[in-house]
This record gives C-alpha cells, structure tokens and sequence, in this order.
C-alpha cells in the first residue's frame, strides 16, 4: 500500500473515532464525569502522551509564532473541546456529528476573511445552504428529538467554528515543525486554560465506582480519540491536500448514526427538521467543493 493510500486509511480511521466519540462521551456524561471534568482529563491526559514524544526532537519554536501557538491551543484545543463536551451532553449525537459538517464550510469563510481565498458564486451558495441546514438544525430540531435543546447544538456550532479557525491558523505552523511539536505546544496551552474550569468537576468523580466499561470509555477518548486522532490526522495531511483530509469529516453523521443505531438506538429521535438540516448542509458542502473535485 502507498503512502497515499496509507493516509486515507489514517483518515478514515481517524473519523471513525470521531464518529464513536459522539456515543461513547454522550454516555459518559453527565452519568460518570462532568463535561467541564472530562476536559480536563482528554486534554491533559494527551498532552503528558504529546510530550514525551516531543522529548525526544526537542524541536524548538520561533519566539515569532508563540502567539499564533497560543491561538491554536484556545480555539483547537480549549474552547473547542470545552463546546464540544457540554454540547454534546445537551444534545443528540446524531445533531453533533451533523453540524460538525459545516465546519470545511466555515474554514472556506474564515479563509475568506483571512488569507483572501476567493471564494465564488457556488461556493457563496454552498455556504448559505450549510448555515441555513445548522440553524434548522439548532432552532427547530430540538421540536423533533427530546434529547436535543437549543444551548447544545449553539455549543456545537461554536465548538466547530472554533476548529476552523484553529484549521485555518494552524497550517503555517505545520509547514515549519513536525506534527508533535505543535500538537504538544497546543495541548499544553489547552491545559492551561481548561483546568481551572474543571479541575473541580475532576476531583469529584467516583473512581472506585467506575466500572470496567466506564475506564474503558474514558481511556479510549483519551488515547484514542485525542491522542491518536490528532496525530494520525496531521499525518495524513503530509500525503494529502487539506481539501482531501477535510471532505472526510462528511463521513461522520453516517458513522455517528450507525454507531449510535447500534448502541443507544432510543437517541436517534429523527425527523423532518433533522433530514431538512441535514440535506441543506450536505447540498452546500458539494456546493463548495465541486469546484475544487472538477
């Protein structure tokens, strides 16, 4: 196998953990640990895995790209991650990982306003379709499904506009250092950040009444969804383009759905609003990358 192929392996494994990610937490919370609390343990967990790794290199940043290191550790890492969790607690899996898909939508507009793509009429058009299929989603899907509410799609709107920008601030950086220096730097600015909102929430866990399962679920997030994820994903993007690597997040809702039609059937809760949203952003993402696959 080449090593193309190998990266589009990587990418479809990394959107798989994704995918399992949307149940697995869902069910972790608030049953076992809070959202703030589990934070705190996926990104400082990965970041004591980043950093030995870094240790090895020890490659060293430029004083000229701390501050864009900052950005990236706020919006890729702290307030994407904090959205994410206590969005998710506050809606369905299958609304999360659906939203989630306008988010190369969202790195077309902010590469738009920040680095000047041009972006055309068709993809002005796919824009407009994928923020009207999320604002179905968030202000009208919440009617359909029970276990959906406004405050929790928002969340996750926002946890996805925070990952764009981090997408669209982060590739200069990737172009200079290896994957686990800027991942390490990233992870501990998240830390920084994160653990005073939920070092707290951390501390008031029941860890002699988890279960197997519940440790299990913990430390695949952990090692698997965190870990393994960003750096198989940053692999990837040395054999692929951008593009390639983020037409793979579409994958998730269908993953998403599947697993959670496998393991919490009663969450699915679909309906009308759901399909609408849905079909507006799957409409508008082919809207903007048709241009690009032609």
């Amino acid at each position: 196998m080449d090593r193309r192929s190998l990266a589009l392996a990587a990418l479809f494994l990394v959107n798989l953990l994704f995918g399992i990610n949307y149940v697995v937490a869902k069910d972790l919370m608030p049953r076992v640990i809070d959202p703030s609390g589990f934070v705190v343990l996926r990104v400082a967990g990965a970041s004591l895995l980043f950093w030995p790794m870094w240790m090895i290199r020890r490659e060293r940043v430029a004083r000229s790209d701390i501050k864009r290191l900052v950005l990236c550790g706020l919006t890729g890492v702290a307030i994407n991650q904090l959205m994410f969790f206590h969005g998710l607690m506050r809606t369905s899996p299958v609304h999360a990982s659906i939203i989630m898909v306008a988010t190369p939508i969202l790195v077309l507009v902010l590469s738009g306003v920040l680095i000047g793509e041009r972006i055309t009429r068709a993809k002005a058009l796919g824009v407009a379709l994928g923020a009207a299929g999320a604002l179905v989603l968030i202000f009208m899907g919440s009617r359909a499904d029970g276990t959906a509410s406004v405050a929790g799609d928002l969340f996750i709107f926002i946890n996805a506009a925070s990952y764009a920008l981090f997408l669209v601030m982060v590739k200069p950086l990737m172009a200079k250092y290896e994957a686990t220096t800027v991942m390490s730097w990233c992870f501990l600015v998240g830390s920084l950040v994160i653990i005073p909102f939920g070092a707290g929430n951390l501390g008031a866990v029941d860890w002699h009444g988890l279960t197997t399962a519940d440790i299990g679920g913990l430390l695949f997030v952990v090692v698997m969804v965190t870990f393994v994820a960003y750096l198989l994903n940053t692999w990837a993007l040395r054999a692929v383009q951008p593009s390639v690597a983020g037409s793979f997040i579409y994958l998730q809702p269908v993953l998403a759905l599947v697993v959670t039609w496998l393991w919490l059937p009663d969450e699915l809760g679909l309906g009308w609003p759901q399909a609408l949203g849905a079909a507006c952003i799957f409409l508008g993402v082919w809207l903007v990358g048709k241009r690009e696959r032609g």
